[in-house]
């Protein structure tokens, strides 16, 4: 019991977007938090530190599997897209003993956890993350996703979309193997923006895409097929022009029959997973790590992981707030207070203090579903409203 304590304590925390384990001390006479951990009271931050240190990265993936188990049926039974892409999470001490990794918002290298993030794209979940990673493991990382989704679900992710950065030619040909679809963007070398801009007019065809910030955009493409080094067969090649860039943006594709058009929209998915990472910094304070010891932090990264896929949980459930971000949720459905009681069959009552939201909730009925919590001795939950 211990450990479901230490676990759903940190989660708390988690959920309440708090940035460091010792603000934990924050909420000493909180009853509601403590009996969400199955406590009376949350543990003080020593006890919560402590549990921290003694995780391993099995622990950290056996947790996420367990968790989307149960939660995969509910809220992501037709996911088939998939954007990927890493993140830097920079360390703010002293004699770090870390590699150094790009950081985009400093410009430079920096000593820095190198975090790798799996997004499922039409319920903006986060599935998979994991922040124990070395420099010469990082390209093998879609393929451990590739295995972890296969072992969730029973079957391969449809579509992968990523940057030239987080894989190899040879790991391409690996999932063009397995008959996974993808699309990534190639890297532009001067001889290979010579041979494509030398192409003749009557090879590149006009299209409009329609996709946030660019509707109606009209833009031209070449579309070919090409041999890459280390890269098994032949892979298509779809250079296109009017995306803002003065050089051709070349797509990487392995579907034969998908038209270059949707591929392109499609792709534009994965500025979701950055705009999703940008949310996770914001809010679930992901950047706020001190520590060096990457076990810790893929812990906080599992913990980030599962609070955001609670979060996405709720949108569902809360009409016309699916899309919402987490910190609105917080703001109008978190940050809410009220009684909790003990009834005479042993269930718990949660009266709402009235509230403007309050009707949304109770449309929801969330209470309606809940099963009994069997770290709370298999108590329900009820809802009243003032």
């Amino acid at each position: 019991m211990l450990q479901y304590a230490a676990l759903l304590s940190l989660l708390a925390l988690k959920l309440l977007r708090k940035e460091r384990l010792r603000h934990i001390d924050d909420f000493n006479l909180d009853q509601g938090l403590g009996l969400f951990a199955g406590l009376n009271v949350l543990p003080e931050k020593s006890f919560a530190t402590g549990y921290s240190y003694r995780t391993q990265r099995t622990h950290q993936e056996k947790l996420p599997v367990s968790w989307f188990k149960k939660l995969y049926p509910i809220l992501l039974p037709e996911a088939k897209a998939f954007p990927l892409d890493f993140h830097p999470i920079p360390y703010r001490g002293e004699e770090a003993v870390l590699e150094n990794h790009y950081i985009p918002c400093r410009g430079q290298a920096c000593p820095s956890v190198q975090t790798f993030f799996a997004l499922e794209y039409e319920k903006q979940v986060f599935c998979y993350a994991n922040a124990n990673l070395l420099r010469d493991e990082q390209t093998q990382e879609v393929l451990r996703f590739v295995d972890y989704w296969k072992d969730l679900t029973g079957q391969n992710p449809e579509w992968l979309y990523f940057d030239s950065k987080l894989t190899t030619y040879e790991e391409l040909s690996k999932l063009n193997q397995r008959k996974i679809s993808f699309v990534t963007i190639r890297r532009r070398g001067p001889a290979i923006l010579q041979r494509v801009n030398e192409r003749p007019e009557s090879e590149w065809k006009n299209a409009t895409i329609d996709i946030p910030k660019r509707r109606n955009k009209k833009i031209r493409y070449l579309d070919e097929t090409i041999r890459l080094d280390g890269y098994e067969g032949t892979i298509r090649q779809i250079a296109v022009t009017g995306l803002g860039r003065e050089q051709p943006t070349l797509f990487l594709a392995n579907h034969p029959d998908a038209s270059p058009r949707q591929m392109i929209m499609n792709y534009a998915r994965r500025n979701g997973i950055e705009d999703s990472l940008g949310t996770n910094v914001d809010f679930f304070h992901m950047d706020n790590l001190s520590s060096e010891v990457r076990l810790n932090v893929d812990l906080d990264v599992t913990l980030t992981v599962i609070a955001n896929s609670c979060y996405r949980w709720l949108a569902s459930k809360l009409k016309g707030y699916e899309r919402v971000k987490p910190k609105l949720l917080s703001r109008n459905f978190i940050e809410t207070s009220g009684t909790i009681e003990t009834t005479d069959e042993g269930d718990l009552r949660i009266l709402f203090d009235r509230r403007y939201h309050n009707p949304v909730i109770r449309e929801a009925a969330l209470d309606k579903a809940c099963p009994p919590i069997p770290w709370l001795g298999r108590k329900r939950i009820l809802y009243e409203f003032s």
